[in-house]
């Protein structure tokens, strides 16, 4: 089991853009085994690899219905808008109201280097743009719902503070 340390807060290297993957090999796959280790040590629902210091363009995600690695994604569709609590955990302690498509398609590698589509709506549609964001030195702050949309949803919730 490999657990490593999450990056959080100003840590620069969250600010940076991954590299793509070109070597698909024991390194990628250690990587990839210590991301998953990591992600559910950390109790997590998508973690890049920046988040643990390394600049490759890696991702693994699961909302619950199984580990996806995701090497070299890109996001080739999106359709609808959703309006949901977010956190990260680099930012810990922290979350907001993002504004993110309900459902994306996502082109990536898998371990193999084999290219793939796979769908994603609701939580998994947030997880795959939240963890790809990263890749691009991204984070969910910049995608905070704007205030009048976060009083809306609190008023149609009941909650209003």
């Amino acid at each position: 089991m490999g657990i490593r340390q999450i990056r959080v807060n100003d840590d620069p290297i969250l600010r940076k853009v991954s590299r793509p993957v070109e070597n698909f090999d024991a390194k990628l796959f250690k990587l990839l085994d210590d991301m998953r280790d990591t992600l559910y040590d950390a109790d997590g629902c998508g973690l890049a690899a920046v988040q643990v210091g390394m600049l490759k363009r890696v991702v693994v995600v699961d909302v619950g219905d199984g580990l996806i690695e995701l090497i070299n994604p890109e996001i080739v569709e999106s359709d609808g808008v959703q309006y949901e609590m977010e956190g990260c955990l680099s930012l810990p302690g922290k979350s907001g109201i993002t504004v993110r498509p309900k459902t994306v398609k996502v082109r990536a590698q898998n371990r193999e280097g084999k290219w793939c589509l796979y769908k994603g709506e609701d939580l998994k549609a947030r997880a795959f743009c939240h963890e790809i964001d990263h890749l691009d030195g991204h984070l969910y702050i910049e995608r905070l719902a704007p205030e009048e949309v976060v009083e809306r949803i609190r008023r149609e919730s009941g909650k209003i503070d």
